[in-house]
């Protein structure tokens, strides 16, 4: 693919929509003539490697998980000219941070400071990142993480760091995801038209 693709990215704790919103929006843009490709969560990957995750999160698992990011979404960049991202680089810190505030340990901060560089460098690669908001009314899937407090704490620190360094994303509601779908096809339609 000559010329950058347009990466559109969805961050937020599991089990609030993100990779029902992407399907979605991968059908849209296709339908509309664009060659979307998505590029998965890799928490699954990384556990079968024997990275612990979710509340286990550690420096090693989080900076598997970036990179593995990184690698996926620039892969996807010699095919695609619109990159769908579930789970975009600065979620692996986000969940870090709440697998540290939730079981009590600690990292040492320099060692931090290196991954929020990286979240921070990145960052600037989406051209949207949109966060889905938890809504505790909504029951959590079959087979999917149920420990509330690891989750509630996931969404509040990837929150918090995006407010950071993407203090432009868009937040998702439960029932607004269409209004996400027409902000995401419209930002695809706008790289397409170099505006």
């Amino acid at each position: 693919m000559i010329g950058r693709p347009c990466k559109i990215a969805i961050a937020g704790t599991h089990s609030t929509g993100k990779t029902t919103l992407m399907g979605r929006l991968e059908k849209e843009l296709a339908a509309r003539g664009f060659t979307p490709q998505y590029v998965h969560d890799s928490a699954a990957n990384a556990r079968d490697l024997g990275f612990p995750i979710l509340r286990g999160h550690t420096f090693e698992s989080t900076a598997w998980m970036m990179a593995e990011a990184i690698r996926l979404e620039t892969v996807a960049s010699l095919s695609a000219d619109v990159i769908l991202v579930d789970r975009p680089v600065p979620d692996a810190l986000g969940y870090l941070v709440a697998a540290h505030e939730v079981t009590g340990r600690t990292l040492e901060a320099s060692r931090l400071k290196r991954l929020d560089a990286i979240s921070t460098a990145w960052v600037g690669e989406y051209d949207l990142i949109l966060m889905t908001e938890l809504d505790g009314s909504i029951p959590i899937g079959p087979g999917r993480d149920d420990d509330e407090r690891f989750r509630i704490a996931a969404g509040q620190a990837i929150a918090s760091l995006l407010a950071r360094i993407a203090p432009g994303h868009v937040i998702v509601r439960a029932q607004g995801a269409d209004g996400a779908l027409r902000i995401a096809i419209d930002t695809a339609e706008r790289h397409r038209g170099g505006k």
